[in-house]
């Protein structure tokens, strides 16, 4: 069994806001909401909400329980570690407390107490939680947590007195979590709190402010104001031609990659993609519609057309390709292996749609990516990408499955490369 036990660095705690004194002694005695069952803490990014939490949680269940069992879920396994976990640890060796972290098997023992760890990405990910009795839960970034697990984690937690802990970030007024629990939170003993960044009195005014720039629309609404709103109409109405496009001229690019949304019948759209002066430049693009053509083309071909696409004649005329590293859709199987067998090293593309399409956003509001004239199919695309109006009446955020390849394809590249995550290796 491998076994972490102190070895993180402690945790430097700055003073808390009244909302995250709120949230932190809302259980003890003398509190007006002692006898709540449950807590949800919503709002804006960067607000405290989390470590609050963290902190209540962890001597709330110290303090009430000895030798029982609870839930500590994420959207993933990796996104709970990173978000929760590790300052929990940092958390523990501030205040002096031992543990012991089970690695491959998913649990911490602080004292007597054991907190199982679960994913929460799945329908089937509800299955994992089958048989266990919680004296309590804590859910973190629970508006991305299926309604059946989010049912189940509460349904498990059977222990008198237990309580459930749970933390978001805004979606769709029409979400399950909001119309469940936030509209109801009177009648089901919750207590309900919103927090703004104002609330986290460690985040500097100047840090306040670039996150504010970072974002708009519908995610400054959400992740600044801390708003259930609907996403309605252009995914990406901050892109701009004045801002965002410029004239395609010769640069000194730094290095090359290319994203790629590999389709048969649906469009195959490629974009070369060059870093200059700290931006990313969308270079130029490649579209084939087999459809529109009436000709589908095999994964040679597009091989072939990659490689044309990539290879330049410089003033000495010399033949050189300018990229031979490519972001891709991890579904596209047969041109991966294809890619392998050739030049190309390969990166699998990070999918994740609405994480993409906030970097993208978040990408376009701080300049980091900007577009040469030539991509017009580019251009075409960013005008008709519209959020679907079926799923918002649903509560889900999904982008409507039309005109949106070489958007696919700019998303891989930006989730990846430019907001690529920690430790992340480029192949």
């Amino acid at each position: 069994m491998r076994i972490k036990k102190r070895r993180e660095k402690a945790f430097k705690f700055k003073s808390f806001s009244k909302k995250q004194l709120k949230l932190l002694w809302f259980w003890r005695d003398g509190s007006p909401y002692k006898d709540m069952d449950m807590v949800i803490a919503d709002g804006a990014i960067r607000s405290g909400k989390t470590i609050s939490m963290i902190c209540s949680f962890l001597q709330w269940s110290q303090s009430t329980y000895k030798g029982e069992s609870f839930i500590v879920a994420g959207k993933s396994i990796g996104s709970l570690k990173r978000n929760v976990i590790k300052p929990m640890m940092q958390i523990l060796q501030s205040w002096g407390w031992n543990y012991q972290y089970n690695r491959s098997e998913n649990y911490i023992v602080i004292g007597s107490n054991t907190y199982y760890l679960f994913g929460a990405n799945t329908e089937a990910s509800q299955d994992t939680l089958q048989g266990l009795t919680a004296a309590g839960a804590f859910g973190d970034e629970i508006a991305l947590f299926p309604k059946s697990f989010t049912d189940q984690m509460i349904g498990r937690c059977s222990v008198d007195g237990a309580k459930v802990f749970m933390n978001c970030n805004p979606k769709g007024p029409h979400h399950y979590f909001k119309t469940e629990f936030i509209d109801k939170a009177k009648e089901k003993k919750i207590l309900y709190l919103q927090f703004t960044m104002d609330d986290n009195l460690s985040l500097a005014e100047s840090v306040k402010e670039r996150f504010r720039r970072m974002f708009s629309g519908v995610f400054f609404q959400r992740y600044i104001l801390g708003l259930w709103v609907n996403a309605e109409g252009l995914i990406y109405d901050m892109f701009l031609d004045k801002k965002h496009v410029v004239k395609t001229i010769d640069r000194e690019y730094e290095q090359y990659y290319v994203s790629c949304d590999y389709g048969t019948q649906n469009p195959f759209a490629l974009g070369l993609w060059g870093l200059y002066k700290g931006v990313w430049y969308k270079t130029k693009e490649y579209h084939y519609d087999g459809r529109k053509k009436a000709i589908q083309k095999t994964d040679n071909e597009y091989l072939e057309a990659l490689n044309d696409f990539v290879t330049v004649v410089d003033e000495d005329n010399v033949v050189k390709m300018l990229a031979n590293t490519i972001i891709i859709d991890p579904s596209a199987s047969s041109f991966i292996a294809l890619l392998k067998k050739n030049v190309w090293r390969v990166k699998k593309a990070n999918n994740d749609v609405l994480e993409g399409i906030r970097n993208v956003a978040s990408c376009l509001n701080e300049e980091l990516i900007k577009y040469n004239d030539c991509c017009k199919e580019t251009f075409k695309e960013f005008s008709s990408y519209i959020w679907d109006e079926k799923a918002l009446e649903r509560g889900e955020d999904k982008p409507k499955k039309e005109h949106d390849h070489q958007m696919d394809s700019d998303r891989y590249f930006v989730n990846t490369i430019v907001k690529k995550p920690k430790n992340f290796q480029p192949w």
